[in-house]
């Protein structure tokens, strides 16, 4: 699998092009704006999406569904606990922190451990509530990847101050299911850069 990455949107998050370079088929993961140039990435490569896939309900996650959705109507996966905030312009932050009111009604809920078949790859939903009531990460055991949303960052975690979070439980998330993964497990986060299982297993100061 290629990994894509744009940093997108006012607070640079990472929106994640998961590429099976030997079907042209793909899915991205957390469309926080969806810029000319992203669209024309995926066409000028030739790539087909399959799915889009949520870590959580933040507006910084999500703003760029519609515009997204218009180019290519495929289905969005998010947890079923997220429901609420994606749905809620408050519990998504978007009128407070963006000024900006948006909400999103249209995706297909998943439950924990449930496992995804999308462009290829067998895709699994690791349920990790803290950051929101309803964060997840997407693991891809044959790839030693792992989408981690705001949940789990280089040297760090997500912020829990927000509506719906609560440090007690992003830590416990990380602890109990994410760092029971392998070692070398490649990480990539919602914002800042890549990092591994193993390497936050050892260096992280907030688990």
């Amino acid at each position: 699998m290629k990994v894509g990455k744009f940093v997108l949107g006012p607070v640079a998050t990472n929106c994640y092009i998961g590429i099976n370079e030997e079907t042209k088929e793909c899915f991205i993961v957390d469309p926080a704006t969806c810029p000319p140039e992203f669209v024309s990435y995926i066409k000028n490569a030739g790539l087909t999406v399959k799915a889009v896939l949520l870590t959580h309900g933040h507006f910084d996650h999500i703003m760029g569904l519609d515009a997204l959705l218009k180019e290519f109507p495929v289905p969005v996966y998010a947890h079923e606990a997220e429901r609420d905030v994606l749905e809620s312009e408050q519990l998504n932050s978007s009128a407070s922190m963006l000024g900006q009111p948006y909400s999103f009604s249209g995706a297909d809920y998943v439950t924990n451990r449930q496992e995804l078949r999308i462009a290829g790859f067998e895709i699994r939903v690791i349920y990790t509530p803290g950051h929101t009531i309803g964060g997840c990460c997407y693991y891809i055991e044959k790839e030693k990847t792992l989408f981690s949303g705001d949940t789990l960052f280089h040297g760090s975690v997500g912020r829990t101050d927000l509506p719906t979070g609560s440090m007690g439980q992003l830590v416990s998330s990380v602890r109990d299911r994410l760092f029971v993964l392998p070692d070398d497990t490649k990480v990539y986060p919602g914002h800042m850069e890549e990092t591994t299982i193993g390497y936050e297993k050892k260096y992280n100061p907030f688990i």
